[in-house]
Order: structure tokens, then sequence, then C-alpha cells
């Protein structure tokens, strides 16, 4: 009698990860939270604070694709109580870090763009800085919700491992273009590197920016 082999490679189709591809695409080149922290960042701290801002975000919405894989998701898009309570927590912590860049924007120097000695903070706190704002983007919340699981296909059989892997299609394409992003600003950023006047001013943009996005995604997103 020859021997039964059941495959656990996740079966996902090429369509499917293309046509998903393409709808987070689409979903990602519009600026959300997560772009505009990181740009936030890169004003207020520069580039190394931003590319560790952007795998930071990567890693926190990775962590909603676990979430929905699980299971946990569906709870997070039927309970608005619970859907609310995560996009406040979001907005209440990008309040805060744009307070925290704002009151430090004073101690910035040209000198630190010239020769910079590294990120405001360590860079595993910036890292778990960008990750917390990535694990509660409403945005993410939703989309991960509520489009992953429509490129599953049931009848391959495991559901959670297709999405683990799809999931990393989003990713990749958010790490690549959060990075440009940062990258961008960044090196907007060096421009004001001539006066400590100029820096301050920048890293207070900085801080206005991510305080001004706690507050929209305070007030925005549903409604149900």
């Amino acid at each position: 009698m020859g021997a039964v082999r059941v495959s656990m490679t996740p079966m996902v189709s090429t369509e499917s990860i293309i046509a998903f591809a393409a709808m987070s695409l689409l979903v990602i080149v519009v600026p959300g939270p997560s772009v505009l922290f990181v740009i936030g960042r890169a004003l207020a701290h520069g580039r190394r604070t931003a590319v560790a801002t952007a795998i930071g975000n990567v890693l926190g919405s990775y962590l909603l694709v676990v979430a929905v894989a699980v299971g946990i998701g569906s709870l997070v898009e039927r309970s608005v109580a619970f859907y609310l309570a995560v996009k406040l927590a979001g907005a209440a912590y990008l309040v805060f870090l744009g307070v925290q860049a704002f009151r430090h924007r004073g101690e910035l120097k040209a000198s630190a763009i010239a020769a910079p000695s590294g990120p405001a903070h360590g860079d595993l706190r910036t890292v778990l800085d960008g990750a917390l704002v990535g694990v509660t983007n409403p945005k993410g919340i939703v989309f991960f919700a509520a489009v992953l699981p429509q490129f599953v296909d049931h009848t391959a059989g495991h559901v959670p491992a297709q999405m683990l892997v799809l999931g990393l299609v989003p990713i990749a394409i958010g790490l690549v273009t959060d990075t440009l992003w940062g990258l961008t600003a960044s090196a907007a950023r060096t421009w004001f590197a001539r006066s400590d006047r100029r820096l301050s001013l920048i890293g207070g943009a900085g801080g206005f920016a991510m305080i001004g996005l706690g507050v929209t995604v305070a007030v925005t997103g549903r409604a149900d």
C-alpha cells in the first residue's frame, strides 16, 4: 500500500497573490497613519529614526495579519467597542510622541545632521514605537480584517497559513514605500541643517504633524 502524502504547504495561487498585491498597492499608495507617522518622525529626528520606524510599522502591521489568521481580527471588525478602544489607544500614543518631539525640538542641533550620532531614542525603542502605531492603525485593522480573507481559497485548506503568506505581500510593499517616504522627508530635513533655528522649526513641525495625525485618527473611522 502506498503512503498517503499530505501537503502542508499553503495553497496560495499566483493569481491570488497578484490580485492581492494590486489591491494592497491601491490601499498603500494613499498615505495613512503609518506613512504620516514615518514622515513626522523623519522630520523630527532624521533618516535613521525614519527607517527604524518604517521597520517597526511593518512588524506591527504583520501582527495584525497574525491576529486575523488566528481569528482575533474578526472580533475587532465586528465589535465597535473593541475597534474604538484600539483606535483611541493608537491615537493617544501618536499625540504623546508628537508632544515629546515638540517639547524637545530645541535640543536638535545642526551638527547632529552633519554628523548624526543616532536617533532620539535607541533603535529598539524606535522600532517598538513604530510597531505600536502599526498594530493600532485603523486603516490596517480594517484592511486585514475585511479584505485579506477575501483572497483565501478555503477549499485548499490551511486557511491561517494562507493568510500569513498573503499578508507578507502588503508588508513588503509597505516596507519599501514607507522607507522611501521617510528617506525623502529626512532628505528635505537636511536643508535646515544650516541653522539650529531652522532645525528646531522642522522638529516642531514633525511634532505637530504627529499630534494632528493622532487627533485625526481619533475622530475619523467607523461610525456604525
